[in-house]
């Protein structure tokens, strides 16, 4: 009873007030997980291109500049790109065997090696030949990781590396204990090496709780002002929550004062950062969370506020697929926090936080557009519930092209949707329709597409020159998808195209040819609502619940079709009112049917008469969107 109270009170404050709350956030497209700086993102473009110069010159920089943090989080990326397109650091390794910075890369390549065979999965899920090659490929490291630390005796990465070594080859405490000493003589305050060091210490490997949040504690008092340190003990306090199995031992139990006092620690160093700072976000992204977790989810929304768009694969991951879950608990929080308001109060507007931004570049702005399988006026009949208003317009092969419209005050149903507005437009034109639906969209330099099909997402797949390429394994089910819902019978076409990240636009225009789709309009990826250069683009207005509903069921949008009427349309209503006719007037002619019988059979043929005449005086006059 409660509970039913409870949501009676809570569920028209969510509908009133949930389109303001959170408005702020970026929309979901534009959300990229763990995206890289743009010094880092051009040499990861460039080494997946094959070239290894701009991976040198970023490194060289970072060694002389003594600049270890930005080292520690550069050399983990490039050295990923490298399991994918190991061509580039083998190149650089034959130009330059002794370059200290080449030699790094390959160590920390060497050890992902190892983890990717044997994968991140607990150890009761890792099979016998799995343990076999990850150990062999850790032994083999062990050279690699002592040249890098030779050649660049100053430098604490090499001991990052190690430290995730000693974790996987299962090194016993004083091995550890030596590799933390070098890395701390180097650099007592490197995140990376205290990051290592941390896993290592935890519960699930070879430390406990206590000792984890000891070390993580310490750390933190010790550590610089605004030095990510200070959040050392957040992590440990997710690693505690959210990551650890089953109920911690007797003796080794944290206090929730403790977690109490890294979120407090937490937030004083998200404060002390610009909004939108890819510094932190890994941070935010733990604190928002925890916060999450804790109940407290008016501070969480504002570490979502200034995580911005930059996603982190973790903690999400820990909970399924990363970006999916984080987007899922920012649309939760937006929802909690509305149904705190009161029903006739206003949400407070967001209080800025933490220093000015300086020199800080806006988010880029995503663009989409969805391709049907279907006439415009098949879509709009089926898109009238969506809850966004859409622009359509007709393409080539009975097709229509299909953008959201503008909306400067966008309904409760658009606001709780889940994903980028036009995928779940999509996802709910297509319930029910034989036809699919390809959203394809652009961020910046990354494009790719979603395909809905019944009203499911069925396949996924973006172009980013700057992450790996799927494999082909992955590659070839999404084209096997495609080729299902299209029609095709040689797959490989496809297949090729899903297999680079190389000249994205190039690779998204040669699907839809491959595809057998019209091209792109003019102008997509470079500006907002393409559409609206076609002669024959058309608005469907936004509609409430019940309009859509009664629109769907009547078959009249709003009593102003947006799209010219399809004939069957015409057909089905000339043949109601020629069916309703002779029986109105037999119910009134006969005695034997009452008068309420006769007045239910009188109200239908006038409706679909009104419906008729209505919709041929307006015939010739519907007007552009």
């Amino acid at each position: 009873m409660t509970a039913t109270l409870r949501t009676l009170i809570t569920l028209p404050r969510m509908l009133r007030h949930g389109a303001a709350v959170g408005a702020h956030l970026p929309p979901d497209a534009a959300v990229v997980l763990d995206p890289p700086a743009p010094e880092l993102r051009a040499a990861l473009t460039a080494a997946y291109a094959g070239d290894h110069g701009p991976a040198r010159d970023l490194l060289a920089q970072t060694r002389v500049g003594a600049e270890w943090e930005r080292r520690g989080g550069c050399v983990p990326r490039l050295a990923e790109s490298a399991l994918h397109s190991p061509g580039w650091l083998d190149a650089w390794l034959a130009e330059s065997p002794h370059d200290p910075d080449a030699v790094l890369v390959k160590a920390e390549h060497c050890v992902q090696q190892a983890w990717e065979i044997r994968t991140s999965a607990r150890a009761s899920s890792v099979s016998r030949d799995q343990f076999q090659a990850f150990f062999a490929l850790l032994d083999d490291a062990v050279p690699v990781i002592g040249a890098a630390a030779e050649l660049n005796p100053t430098d604490p990465v090499p001991w990052q590396v190690a430290l995730t070594h000693a974790r996987g080859s299962q090194a016993p405490r004083e091995v550890f204990d030596a590799y933390w000493a070098e890395a701390t003589t180097r650099a007592p305050h490197h995140y990376g090496c205290h990051l290592s060091a941390l896993q290592y210490l935890c519960d699930k490997w070879y430390g406990s709780h206590t000792e984890m949040f000891d070390f993580a504690e310490r750390a933190a008092e010790h550590a610089l002002p605004g030095s990510k340190l200070n959040a050392l003990p957040l992590l440990a306090a997710v690693e505690y929550d959210v990551v650890a199995d089953g109920t911690p031992a007797e003796g080794d139990r944290i206090d929730r004062s403790r977690i109490h006092a890294a979120l407090k620690r937490a937030l004083e160093l998200s404060d002390a950062y610009p909004q939108g700072d890819p510094e932190v976000a890994g941070v935010r992204n733990h604190l928002a969370l925890m916060l999450v977790l804790a109940d407290r989810h008016e501070e969480a929304l504002e570490q979502f506020r200034a995580v911005g768009v930059h996603a982190a694969e973790y903690p999400w991951a820990y909970l399924g697929d990363a970006r999916e879950e984080f987007l899922e608990f920012r649309a939760g929080v937006r929802m909690h926090v509305a149904a705190r308001v009161p029903f006739f109060s206003r949400p407070r507007p967001p209080v800025p936080q933490g220093p000015p931004e300086r020199h800080r570049s806006s988010p880029v702005t995503p663009h989409c557009l969805a391709l049907v399988a279907a006439p415009p006026h098949t879509v709009a009949d089926a898109a009238l519930m969506c809850g966004v208003p859409l622009r359509i317009a007709p393409a080539p092969g009975r097709s229509s092209y299909v953008e959201l419209a503008a909306d400067p005050e966008p309904g409760v149903r658009a606001t709780l949707l889940g994903e980028d507005r036009l995928t779940a437009a999509a996802d709910n034109f297509t319930t029910g329709e034989p036809w699919p639906a390809l959203v394809l969209r652009r961020t910046g330099d990354r494009y790719g597409f979603t395909l809905l099909h019944k009203g499911r997402k069925v396949a996924d797949h973006d172009w980013d020159p700057a992450a790996p390429v799927p494999d082909h394994g992955a590659a070839a089910a999404t084209a096997g998808t495609l080729a299902t819902v299209y029609g095709l019978t040689d797959t490989r076409p496809v297949t090729s195209l899903l297999r680079g990240s190389d000249d994205p636009a190039r690779r998204q225009s040669a699907l839809l040819t491959a595809l057998g789709l019209p091209p792109l309009p003019a102008g997509f990826g470079t500006r907002d609502e393409v559409l609206t250069t076609l002669a024959d683009a058309r608005v469907l207005a936004r509609r409430g619940f019940f309009g859509g509903m009664v629109d769907t069921l009547s078959g009249d949008p709003a009593g102003r079709p947006t799209l010219p009427r399809r004939p069957r349309w015409w057909v089905l209503r000339v043949a109601a009112l020629l069916l309703f006719v002779p029986v109105m007037a037999y119910a009134w002619w006969s005695p034997d049917i009452g008068w309420f019988r006769a007045s239910l059979s009188t109200i239908a043929t006038c409706y679909i008469a009104g419906q008729l005449t209505g919709a041929w005086r307006r015939r010739g006059r519907v007007k552009k969107g």
